[in-house]
């Protein structure tokens, strides 16, 4: 089965992971759109050589977020409770190898100990309220939704999307046969031990899933390839 879309999503650690390995990375693996967080002006400046369409948002803290594409979509903004959701519209006239349209999500959950403290459960519950408004809202049967949930698989953030869209990682290493792989640690470097980052699926086919590292952030980038078919 051919693939036709190859995504990625990325937490760029505050800004601090390497901007042009990250231009490196993505030239390598050959990227066609990116969501990303933590973003900064200079990350933005280098994954832009590559995919010059999107939203880029970049920001000197860590909110700074985005999508870049290799080709023209269509660009949404959502306000959220802490950070927005990014969709953009994958039309075929643009990607005339989808045969439909595909939508990409990218999301930033707030991580439960962001200040001031205490704030930061409201605020995940405020946002996954949104994004089931979202799923609930968009028109698009093809959809995928990226992004650092700050949530395992044990949390109810995760089981909320979960049980209206498939976990692409669960399903291609159920497919291959592979252990399904963590992609956060404590810091740049560190031995991943959470799995947080996550792409989730709707009448889509994944068919490939990595997690690769990222030179100077605490997350590994997930990448996914999806089937058209």
């Amino acid at each position: 089965m051919a693939t036709s879309l190859r995504v990625m999503s990325a937490n760029l650690c505050w800004g601090r992971a390497d901007p042009e390995r990250l231009l490196a990375l993505v030239r390598r693996l050959g990227v066609d759109v990116v969501g990303l967080q933590e973003l900064s002006r200079d990350q933005a400046e280098a994954v832009s050589q590559e995919l010059p369409y999107g939203v880029l948002s970049p920001s000197s803290d860590a909110t700074g977020t985005g999508v870049a594409l290799r080709r023209p979509a269509k660009i949404d903004v959502i306000p959220m409770a802490f950070r927005p959701l990014h969709t953009a519209l994958l039309d075929p006239v643009d990607w005339p190898e989808l045969g439909e349209e595909i939508e990409f999500a990218s999301t930033h959950l707030a991580a439960p100990h962001v200040k001031p403290l205490g704030s930061g459960f409201s605020k995940r519950r405020r946002q996954i309220r949104q994004i089931e408004r979202y799923l609930g809202s968009t028109s698009r049967d093809r959809l995928v939704l990226v992004g650092d949930f700050n949530a395992t698989p044990s949390w109810p953030a995760y089981q909320r999307i979960a049980s209206q869209l498939t976990d692409a990682a669960v399903d291609v290493a159920a497919m291959r046969g592979r252990a399904l792989r963590r992609t956060w640690g404590p810091w740049p470097g560190s031995p991943r031990c959470l799995r947080i980052d996550h792409a989730f699926v709707r009448s889509l086919r994944a068919v490939d899933f990595q997690v690769v590292d990222i030179a100077g952030s605490d997350h590994a980038a997930i990448v996914i390839d999806l089937s058209s078919d």
